[in-house]
């Protein structure tokens, strides 16, 4: 390998998964394919990523890279956007989806537990996992939808506008920043929990439609909560931090 080849892999095993995301979130499916942890692992770096899942980093550098060859899709650059505007966009299409969803995924969860749980335990055990996941995002939804957003959304018109921030939205930022992190990180254990109970949403030959629909549900629910959670651990709330730090 040449020295330049090795410099460049170098680079990039340097960089964080957050940070890989974020420049393109196409790269999100090679991470996903390799079981990465991008939105709530962010922090880890390709090198000790790809260690941990024992994968060769020169491999996935290659995937990155031809994939970066390919044009990519307008509108995706999130990281560009006001954060008023990123707020907004995670309100109406992941807080929407969970909104829509949520209760529902909880009636097919205990029904194919009715059903099934007989000859497939492991299903009381997703129930139960995602009771929890429900009942902990109806707080966590309403307190950045009431709270945390509005106050961001003040602190950057205030800082666009050459004006003294309220005190009280620097509170609820600083606040909320590390309580969301932290029941990110709690939502996202109980979603790999239920991952792994399920067999990567494995549907047994013994079973009904609903019983598929309610694995697809599952995964389409994590899936997601990766892209949701990573707008906002990668991109959202470090450029909340970032406005604290200068207001």
């Amino acid at each position: 390998m040449s020295t330049k080849i090795q410099s460049k892999k170098n680079d990039w095993g340097k960089k964080t998964l957050g940070e890989l995301v974020t420049e393109d979130y196409r790269r999100a499916d090679i991470f996903k394919k390799h079981g990465m942890d991008f939105c709530c692992g962010g922090a880890v770096t390709l090198t000790d990523a790809c260690r941990k899942n024992n994968l060769a980093l020169n491999k996935v550098v290659e995937e990155i890279e031809q994939l970066d060859n390919e044009p990519a899709p307008r509108g995706e650059n999130y990281a560009a956007w006001d954060l008023s505007f990123l707020a907004d966009y995670i309100v109406n299409t992941h807080h929407a989806w969970l909104h829509e969803n949520t209760e529902k995924i909880v009636g097919y969860a205990h029904k194919i537990v009715e059903v099934h749980g007989s000859r497939h335990a492991e299903l009381k055990e997703v129930a139960a996992h995602f009771d929890r996941i429900a009942e902990d995002l109806k707080g966590h939804l309403q307190e950045e939808e009431d709270h945390f957003f509005p106050a961001v959304k003040r602190l950057e018109a205030t800082g666009k506008a050459g004006e003294s921030p309220d005190d009280s939205d620097r509170r609820t930022v600083q606040k909320d920043l590390d309580q969301l992190l932290r029941e990110h990180q709690e939502v996202g254990d109980a979603v790999h929990e239920i991952r792994r109970l399920t067999s990567d949403y494995a549907v047994p030959q013994d079973t009904c439609n609903t019983y598929a629909l309610t694995y697809r549900l599952l995964k389409e629910f994590e899936d997601d909560l990766h892209k949701h959670v990573h707008l906002e651990n990668n991109i959202l709330f470090p450029k909340a931090s970032a406005l604290l730090q200068q207001s």
